[in-house]
């Protein structure tokens, strides 16, 4: 019998065990991306924002996206993995958040994650389930590390995985 494939549908809380991981497609990080974020997010530093104060004062002598910027990027890689579309019912906390280097301007990064952990809720339509997330850069160097707790829609009983 033929069905209608509609847009994707992420993991069910039961379809995730712990020990279960996926890796993201990369993305380089562009002199664009970064002037675009500061100008969004309001972070006018000087240390991303002049060549001449980065080559005098920065202790890493050229220009580097600000710690958020590559946060919001790994978060949409994970996101376009698909795991989530239309079974992520929200985004909780960001548990043991840790920048570990620096990603420069024209790095590539990607976010490798694995299931940590996974618990039921007395609400049958939904669980929780803890991703560490760690974002390499393209030496495979960790730029960052940190678990996100997000609460994931378990299949409805009786309806073949439909909510």
């Amino acid at each position: 019998m033929s069905k209608i494939l509609n847009t994707p549908v992420g993991l069910y809380f039961e379809e995730l065990e712990v020990g279960d991981s996926a890796k993201t497609m990369a993305r380089t990080i562009t002199e664009a991306d970064i002037m675009n974020f500061i100008g969004v997010s309001g972070i006018f530093e000087e240390l991303h924002l002049s060549l001449e104060y980065i080559r005098e004062h920065s202790i890493f002598g050229k220009r580097i996206a600000p710690g958020p910027l590559t946060f919001v990027v790994a978060e949409g890689l994970a996101v376009q993995l698909g795991l989530f579309h239309h079974t992520g019912m929200a985004f909780l906390a960001v548990e043991h958040l840790v920048w570990k280097a620096p990603v420069f301007c024209n790095d590539t990064i990607h976010v490798e994650m694995q299931v940590l952990a996974k618990r039921e809720t007395s609400k049958p339509d939904r669980g929780i389930v803890t991703f560490r997330h760690v974002v390499r850069k393209q030496t495979g160097e960790v730029v960052m590390e940190m678990d996100k707790v997000r609460m994931i829609r378990r299949k409805a009983a009786g309806t073949g995985g439909k909510p």
